[in-house]
């Protein structure tokens, strides 16, 4: 984590001088936020129901495993689900862009290939959230849209917005960009449909959520073929690779499971090479999903990753079936 995240998950003091931009950011923010909700800037209204699972915090929050379990939620309700987001880190050819199981992440980004490798489900990449909508209904049949992230895109009209928060760090100090990690004001919380915390809260929050819990599954071998062959590591000591918004989570989750665990946290979306994933001695390596997605080339018969599930307490279901079932209404009414 950077010296400036360090602070706003601290408080730290001295964020207060950074109040001038604060206010700057916030004023510019909700500038935009009403320009496109009066209607003087343009907005994408799908012909379907549209789901945004977005944060209001800089950084990663698990989103992701969400948006999966969503993905086969709604398949079991009967539904075709399709999903498109920004692709952070991805600089395809062209803009939109579909995304398939051996698309490389350097072209999608690592969470769109991981989803669909995951889930199967029709994935589209494109900053423009509206004309990614549009691609993936012309080149599927799916009859709900996911948006991994995306909650600020306002150009796309929404019928439901899920935020989801990191239980552990929370809102930080609860101040804006750049003298906190709010993307948007605390009260945007308000707002919402749902809000979701990724293990239990460790702060009080201005309403009240939902806790998913990330369960960890077997030990996957990272690379394909010949060489994924060795046994998985079952206890002992291991290298532990985590590009992620929280490392410190990856590594909790290992260490329940018996690991004694020689820390190696990365920046989030980090582009790996084989030297950040090779240590000189003879110990298994244990990394994320995500980044596993980026190192399969790299990897070799020493290399694992801990796939995870989204767990959602009950009742949340039922909460994103009442407020689908009105968006339908909604939309054919």
């Amino acid at each position: 984590m950077h010296a400036i995240e360090q602070a706003w998950y601290r408080g730290a003091p001295w964020l207060s001088l950074l109040a001038p931009l604060e206010w700057l950011y916030r004023y510019i923010v909700s500038a935009r936020k009403a320009a496109f909700l009066s209607g003087a800037k343009p907005r994408y209204r799908a012909p379907v129901p549209v789901i945004v699972v977005g944060n209001i915090t800089v950084g990663g929050t698990g989103k992701t495993p969400l948006v999966a379990w969503l993905v086969e939620e709604l398949r079991a309700a009967g539904l075709r689900p399709g999903v498109v987001s920004r692709g952070y880190g991805a600089s395809a050819p062209s803009y939109p862009w579909m995304v398939y199981a051996d698309t490389p992440p350097g072209i999608a980004g690592d969470e769109p290939v991981l989803l669909v490798q995951r889930t199967g489900c029709p994935l589209v990449v494109d900053p423009d959230r509206g004309r990614a909508v549009q691609h993936l209904l012309e080149e599927s049949d799916c009859n709900v849209v996911i948006s991994d992230d995306g909650l600020q895109h306002y150009a796309l009209e929404r019928d439901i917005e899920i935020v989801v928060i990191d239980g552990a760090r929370g809102l930080g100090n609860r101040r804006c960009l750049p003298a906190g990690p709010l993307r948007e004001p605390v009260e945007r919380l308000r707002d919402v449909d749902l809000v979701v915390t990724n293990g239990p809260s460790a702060q009080i929050l201005p309403r009240a959520s939902h806790v998913m819990t990330l369960q960890p599954d077997a030990l996957q071998p990272v690379c394909r073929g010949s060489d994924a062959t060795q046994p998985a590591p079952d206890a002992g000591q291991i290298h532990a690779v985590a590009g992620i918004g929280n490392p410190q989570r990856f590594f909790a989750v290992l260490r329940s499971m018996g690991f004694a665990v020689l820390e190696h946290p990365v920046a989030d979306h980090h582009a790996f090479s084989r030297e950040d994933i090779s240590f000189g001695d003879g110990l298994p390596v244990v990394m994320t999903e995500k980044d596993a997605v980026k190192c399969r080339e790299i990897a070799t018969g020493r290399h694992w990753y801990l796939p995870v599930t989204a767990s959602l307490e009950e009742g949340f279901a039922q909460a994103v079936t009442n407020l689908l079932a009105s968006a339908q209404l909604h939309i054919h009414s």
